[in-house]
């Protein structure tokens, strides 16, 4: 696939130490959840994919059961060095806050009828809410580029957002359709690509 002309070019493939030390950074500074500071650290940070290619690994975690950012550290450290990447990125992104979770749970369990506490609590919630927004449209920016990759995105937004349908339901239905849809368009630029040749040489 070829890259869009403002895509950055890839780093150099992470090594294991390097999975863990990102993922554990990640882990350390997202509050609010790993998601929506994911994409920064993968795409603009260490540029260890392309936010095409991050917007497709986040659709293959989308549909797989569990947490998303969980599925994609262990996607991305597989892809780049195997068992010992997937085992790198999962325990990057959990140990450091799980340690946090544990100290804040012992703190909460003694200040949680506090009113400034739920105040804080109410404040953490709104900007939780305004950086999954501005994740939702950086991840929505490559498809600009393929309507049939928007107008699947759109539907899966009505469907579940709108209609309430189902998660599941919704990508079983959904997800062969985008693959039938890829699969024409990789065929349609094979065969354009297959035409050039011919024309050339005539």
């Amino acid at each position: 696939m070829d890259q869009h002309p403002d895509a950055p070019e890839h780093a150099p493939a992470p090594t294991t130490r390097e999975i863990f030390m990102g993922f554990l950074g990640l882990g350390l500074t997202s509050f609010g959840g790993a998601l929506p500071l994911a994409r920064r650290t993968i795409v603009d940070r260490h540029r260890w994919l392309t936010a095409a290619e991050f917007t497709d690994l986040l659709g293959l975690c989308q549909f797989l059961p569990g947490g998303n950012v969980i599925n994609l550290s262990v996607a991305l450290g597989m892809r780049f060095r195997g068992l010992r990447g997937a085992l790198a990125g999962i325990l990057g992104l959990i140990a450091g806050p799980s340690l946090v979770v544990i100290a804040l749970g012992v703190l909460y369990e003694h200040t949680q009828n506090d009113p400034h506490i739920k105040h804080l609590f109410a404040g953490l919630a709104a900007s939780a809410a305004g950086l999954l927004v501005a994740m939702a449209v950086k991840i929505l920016m490559p498809l600009r580029h393929d309507p049939r990759a928007a107008a699947i995105a759109a539907l899966g937004f009505v469907a579940i957002a709108l209609l309430r349908f189902p998660l599941l339901p919704t990508m079983l239905v959904l997800t062969p359709l985008s693959i039938f849809l890829a699969s024409r368009v990789a065929k349609a630029e094979a065969a354009a690509a297959s035409s050039q040749p011919n024309e050339v040489s005539k």
